[in-house]
C-alpha cells in the first residue's frame, strides 16, 4: 500500500489527542503537516462523559455534543474543525506495529505512516476477567466501559432490560459511577469488590463510609471484602448470575466490571526506556527516543511538587500533558524554552447529586471536617491529609467553584498545620483563610513591585504613625507606596483576578460532558 508521511502523528485519538491538536492550531502548525490516528471511529471526545451523562435515562450526552475540549469550558472540536485546520483524523484505523527507529507506524491494513515528530497518546485499555480465565466471563451482557461504543452496547442493554438487576464488580471510580446511573435507571443494583471500602485508593475509611452510606440510602447494595469467581448464563448465551467468592450467588441481568486499567505500551517495547508501567518522559514529555513524546495515561513523568516520578490516570492530566508536549515540540523548533511540567495532581467524581474534588496527595495523616453524615441535608464535608506537619492534600464534597479553587491552593502551597485537632476544628475555614492569606501578599507584593525598598522602609516608619488603630500593614504599604497608584493597583489586581477566575473555570469547572 502507498505510504503516507506526516511531519507530526499523534498515535490514539482520545482526550490527549482532541488536546495536543488544538495546541498544534495554537502553535501555527501548517495545512497537511498533522495527523491523528484512531482506531475509534469518531473524532476525540471527553470520555469522562461516558460514565456520566451519557447513561442518563434521558440521554443527555451524545455526539456531537461532547466532543473535545468542552469538559475543560472550551471550544467543541467538531470533525470539520480539523479540516478547516489541514489536521488529517485518520480514524478506524489500528495500528499494529510501530518502527522508532525508522520512525513508521503500520496499521492492520498494511498503510505505512511516516513520521518526522510523534506524540503517543494510546490512553490505557481495561482490565477483563476474561484475562484471568474466570468462568463464564465471555458471557453477552457483561460490560466494561472504556469507549463509545462500549457505552452505546451498555445503553442498549439499559434499555432493554429495564427495571432489572445490575451487578457492578468493582468499588473504584468506574464502580461508583455506573453503580449510580443504573439506579438513576431504575436497576437493583450491587456493588462487589474486595477491599475493605471503596476508593482505597484515594479514600481514608471515614470518606468511603459517608458515600457508602448514601449509596445504600439510594437503594445500591455493597457486598465488600469478595470478588466475583463466576458468571452463570441462559440458552442464550446472556449471563443470569454472578458467583462471588464467599458462596453467594446474585441475579443479575447487566453485569459490569470495573477493576482497573493498563497502558497501552506494547507496540514500543524494547524500543523505548519504560518505568512503573508507563513510557518514561522528562517534564516535557520527551521520551528517550529522539523525536518521540509520551502523554496521559502512558506517561510517566517527573512530579515537580513531590520529587517524584509518577504514572497519572487522569483526564486533567490528560489534557495538560497532551498540551505540554506540543508546547516543548515547538520550543525545541523556534529555539525557545517553556517552564517545566509542575502538575498539582487533581481527581473529581460526579454522582447522584454528589460532586466531590481532591487535590495533592493523599499520604501522611488524614482529618475529616465538616458534616460527614450520609443522611445529612447538605452533606458538605472534607478531608487534609497532613505530612511532616504540612497540609498536603484536600478533599472537598459539594464545594463551591470558590471553595474547590481554596482547597486547591492549599494542596499546592503547604501550608502549616498547628495540629490535627485544630485543623479538623478549623475545616474549610483553614483553606478559606490560607488563600485569603495568599491573596493578601500577592496585594502587599503589587503594591511594592519596583519600588526601592530602603525607601519603603523609611516611609513605612514615617507614615506608622499616622495609621488609623487597627490599620494594619494594607494601610501602611498602600500609605508607603502612594495614595495615588492606589486605585491603578487595585483595577490591575481585579484584572489579573478575571484572568486567574478564567484559568481556574478550565482546572476546576465542571460540565455536563466532564
Amino acid at each position: 500500500m502507498a505510504e503516507k508521511a506526516f511531519k507530526y502523528v499523534i498515535l490514539g485519538g482520545g482526550v490527549s489527542a482532541g488536546y495536543a491538536a488544538r495546541e498544534f492550531a495554537k502553535q501555527g502548525v501548517k495545512s497537511g503537516e498533522l495527523a491523528i490516528i484512531s482506531k475509534e471511529a469518531v473524532a476525540p471526545y471527553e470520555r469522562p462523559a461516558l460514565s456520566k451523562a451519557y447513561l442518563f435515562p434521558e440521554g443527555t450526552a451524545r455526539l456531537p455534543g461532547f466532543h473535545v475540549c468542552v469538559g475543560s469550558g472550551g471550544e467543541r472540536l467538531l470533525p470539520e474543525w480539523y479540516t478547516e485546520k489541514g489536521i488529517s483524523l485518520i480514524l478506524s484505523t489500528k495500528i499494529v506495529k510501530a518502527d522508532l527507529a525508522s520512525k513508521a507506524l503500520i496499521s492492520a491494513a498494511g498503510e505505512t505512516f511516516k513520521y518526522q515528530k510523534l506524540i503517543i497518546a494510546t490512553g490505557s485499555s481495561v482490565i477483563r476477567l476474561t484475562d484471568f480465565g474466570t468462568e463464564g466471563a465471555d458471557a453477552k451482557n457483561i460490560f466494561y466501559l472504556r469507549e463509545i461504543d462500549d457505552a452505546d452496547e451498555l445503553v442498549k442493554a439499559i434499555n432493554g432490560k429495564k427495571n432489572g438487576k445490575a451487578v457492578v464488580v468493582g468499588g473504584g471510580y468506574i464502580g461508583l459511577e455506573l453503580s449510580a446511573a443504573l439506579r438513576i435507571n431504575n436497576f437493583d443494583v450491587t456493588m462487589v469488590f474486595p477491599e475493605p471500602w471503596c476508593m482505597p485508593r484515594l479514600f481514608t475509611a471515614g470518606i468511603a463510609a459517608f458515600y457508602e452510606g448514601y449509596y445504600a440510602n439510594k437503594g445500591v447494595n455493597i457486598i465488600k471484602g469478595t470478588v466475583a469467581v463466576g458468571f452463570g448464563s441462559n440458552d442464550n448465551g446472556e449471563v443470569t448470575n454472578v458467583k462471588l467468592k464467599d458462596g453467594r450467588v446474585l441475579e443479575a441481568d447487566i453485569v459490569v466490571v470495573g477493576v482497573g486499567g493498563r497502558p497501552l505500551t506494547t507496540l514500543f517495547k524494547g524500543q523505548i526506556e519504560e518505568e512503573k508501567g508507563g513510557i518514561k518522559t522528562d517534564s516535557f514529555f520527551k521520551t528517550s527516543v529522539p523525536d518521540v513524546y509520551a502523554v496521559g495515561d502512558v506517561a510517566t513523568f517527573p512530579l515537580k511538587l513531590y520529587n517524584e516520578i509518577r504514572r497519572v490516570e487522569h483526564v486533567d492530566h490528560a489534557r495538560k500533558s497532551a498540551e505540554q508536549a506540543v508546547k516543548a515540540i515547538f520550543a525545541t523548533e523556534q529555539g525557545t524554552s517553556i517552564p517545566e511540567y509542575d502538575y498539582l495532581p487533581y481527581f473529581y467524581s460526579r454522582a447522584f447529586d454528589l460532586s466531590w474534588q481532591f487535590y495533592g496527595d493523599n499520604v501522611g495523616d488524614s482529618v475529616l471536617f465538616g458534616d460527614s453524615q450520609p443522611t445529612s441535608a447538605t452533606h458538605k464535608f472534607g478531608s487534609y491529609w497532613v505530612k511532616d506537619g504540612k497540609v498536603v492534600g484536600a478533599f472537598l464534597e459539594s464545594g463551591t467553584p470558590e471553595e474547590n479553587k481554596a482547597i486547591a491552593k492549599v494542596a499546592r502551597a503547604q501550608p502549616p498545620a498547628a495540629s490535627l485537632d485544630q485543623l479538623a476544628a478549623e475545616g474549610l475555614a483553614f483553606a478559606i483563610g490560607a488563600e485569603a492569606d495568599d491573596d493578601m501578599v500577592e496585594l502587599l507584593l503589587s503594591q511594592v513591585k519596583g519600588k526601592d525598598i530602603t525607601e519603603l522602609i523609611a516611609a513605612g516608619r514615617e507614615k506608622l504613625a499616622s495609621v488609623p488603630a487597627g490599620g494594619g500593614a494594607v494601610a501602611v504599604a498602600s500609605s508607603a507606596s502612594g495614595s495615588a497608584a492606589a486605585p491603578a493597583v487595585a483595577e490591575t489586581k481585579k484584572e489579573e483576578k478575571v484572568e486567574e477566575k478564567e484559568e481556574s473555570d478550565d482546572d476546576l469547572g465542571f460540565s455536563l460532558f466532564d
